[in-house]
């Protein structure tokens, strides 16, 4: 692997609702540097859109998806209430995937694998990835304004989805995200991403834990029965045990959970390859 690297996603300033908390967004490189050409993940990790999970839903995540032969990329986006709301973290993160398919050709990513991978709320953020890839603009006047935003594949590992999964749904991070205490039914539907998913949203491997209390399960039984109407393949892993967070599932108490990034890489290979690229 080459030497991380650190890459602004913009290249003027975004200002936040409160000075005070103005704040950058970049993202982390990890390149394979064997010359070969290889898929690429972009990581979002979760925090609630609160704060961020850097380290084992970020660094560690990206150097697993090393081994497994994928160039990485983790992404350190705006968020946070009372500083970045809706849409800011969704523009940097399809501003994350505009840059690394412009550096295709550079880094040796192949063009037609780039996948968003989250955890949590970062989970939300790769699902709005699939669903608001040509909806929400990330233009930053350059040349990457004209390169696609939409991901190969999805990858939201426990991931919030929707704001009326399960009898008592998670609403936190939808708060954080909107800016309010109080969010309005209308709101919690219109980011909901199982209510958008449609012909053209890209194939998704998805995992959750049925124990999970802080993100209920539901949230990914959404967004797979979201795809099974639309007709697009996905993949679906639920393991019966263990708390929200688990990341890579260094835990040994929940072991089983380690078998998701391989099976997530052999997913992510059998995404039919585009001619030409």
């Amino acid at each position: 692997m080459k030497e991380t690297s650190k890459l602004m996603l913009w290249s003027t300033e975004r200002p936040a609702l409160d000075p005070e908390k103005n704040f950058q967004p970049y993202m982390n490189t990890y390149l394979l540097d064997d010359g070969a050409v290889h898929g690429a993940v972009v990581i979002f990790p979760g925090g609630g859109y609160q704060v961020k999970m850097m380290t084992y839903e970020g660094e560690d995540v990206a150097l697993r998806f090393n081994e497994l032969g994928f160039h990485a990329f983790v992404v350190d986006y705006r968020c946070g209430m009372g500083a970045y709301p809706f849409p800011a973290p969704v523009e940097d993160a399809l501003r994350a995937v505009k840059l690394v398919r412009g550096h295709a050709q550079e880094w040796k990513i192949r063009p037609d694998r780039i996948a968003t991978l989250g955890f949590s709320a970062g989970g939300h953020l790769c699902c709005s990835t699939a669903v608001w890839f040509d909806k929400i603009a990330a233009d930053n006047g350059d040349e990457y304004d004209s390169v696609s935003a939409r991901p190969d594949a999805v990858i939201p590992c426990y991931s919030v989805v929707s704001a009326f999964a399960a009898p008592c749904p998670h609403v936190g991070s939808f708060r954080n995200l909107l800016n309010t205490e109080e969010p309005s039914e209308a709101d919690l539907h219109r980011l909901s991403c199982d209510e958008s998913v449609n012909a053209d949203t890209p194939p998704a491997f998805l995992w959750h834990t049925v124990e999970d209390a802080v993100v209920p399960y539901e949230n990914a039984l959404r967004f797979a029965e979201a795809y099974r109407r639309n007709g697009i393949p996905f993949e679906l892993h639920l393991y019966p045990y263990g708390p929200h967070g688990l990341g890579l599932g260094t835990q040994d108490a929940f072991a089983e959970v380690r078998s998701w990034p391989a099976l997530c890489a052999e997913f992510l290979n059998k995404i039919p390859a585009v001619p030409g690229c």
